[in-house]
């Protein structure tokens, strides 16, 4: 079954056929909020809103393990994480959808990992690619039956937020060769390998990185972008979900070990 997590501007699927609301109780809190049961494009998904359905949760308190505990709990086995960017590379411009590759964590004090050391084993999952291949061709798919154009790639860099990064911070970013930015995709990807759930990141370019443009960072700016855009991020929504239905797991959780899981399972 597959899961989306939405992001600013996406705290409703308003195409998806709602059956159901569930409190979902985790061993690590609260969740964002009730997960969603519905139907998108014929087959069943499971929704969850990251910043809750006020979009009332900044991005350092999002409770990520919660969150992805609770869609593994219910049976969910593919996740597409929308969130809107900040562009930085020259291919970024607003209104952009793109497909991440790769990952910069450059954010801090969140808990970042199922595996503390204290009841459980040490966990060190590979990471190399933080994004699932299977999921990320799909998604390209998806778009292109959509016949909505996406970007095949780039490097997401996480921020602290909830403020926006200063000019400084953003060459940092484009020398390390962060091509967009956000607040949300760490730890969630991380969480989502050790857990074994395929995942991948749907971005939307909202508006240029500091310094990236002679104009002024509004939220009026921001909110015009994220309206137009988010039309079309649930139209590839809406084409890759039949797509994932029979989309096979991968080994994007057999780095983590049977043991491990298994004591993570015996938490549910």
């Amino acid at each position: 079954m597959t899961g989306i997590i939405g992001g600013s501007g996406l705290t409703r699927l308003k195409n998806l056929e709602i059956r159901n609301r569930r409190v979902i109780r985790t061993p690590f809190g609260e969740t964002s909020g009730p997960l969603t049961f519905g139907q998108l494009g014929g087959q069943e998904v499971v929704f969850i809103a990251r910043h809750g359905y006020g979009h009332t949760i900044p991005p350092h308190r999002v409770n990520y393990r919660a969150n992805i505990w609770a869609l593994h709990h219910v049976g969910v086995t593919h996740v597409v994480a929308v969130a809107a960017v900040g562009g930085i590379s020259t291919a970024m411009q607003s209104g952009v959808i793109c497909l991440p590759d790769q990952l910069i964590d450059y954010t801090h004090g969140r808990p970042s990992t199922f595996f503390e050391g204290r009841e459980s084993m040490v966990v060190h999952i590979d990471f190399s690619e933080p994004y699932c291949g299977l999921v990320r061709a799909r998604l390209l798919r998806a778009a292109e039956t959509a016949d909505v154009a996406v970007i095949d790639g780039g490097t997401y860099a996480a921020t602290q937020g909830p403020r926006l990064e200063t000019i400084a911070e953003i060459r940092r970013i484009e020398r390390d060769g962060g091509d967009v930015v956000g607040m949300t995709g760490a730890p969630e990807a991380v969480l989502a390998r050790e857990i074994g759930l395929c995942y991948a990141p749907l971005s939307l370019v909202v508006n240029p990185a500091a310094g990236k443009s002679t104009e002024p960072i509004t939220m009026e700016a921001i909110d015009a972008v994220m309206h137009a855009g988010m039309h079309r991020v649930r139209k590839v929504l809406e084409s890759a979900v039949p797509l994932l239905a029979d989309c096979p797991q991968c080994s994007c959780g057999a780095s983590v070990g049977p043991d491990a899981l298994k004591h993570l399972h015996s938490r549910e």
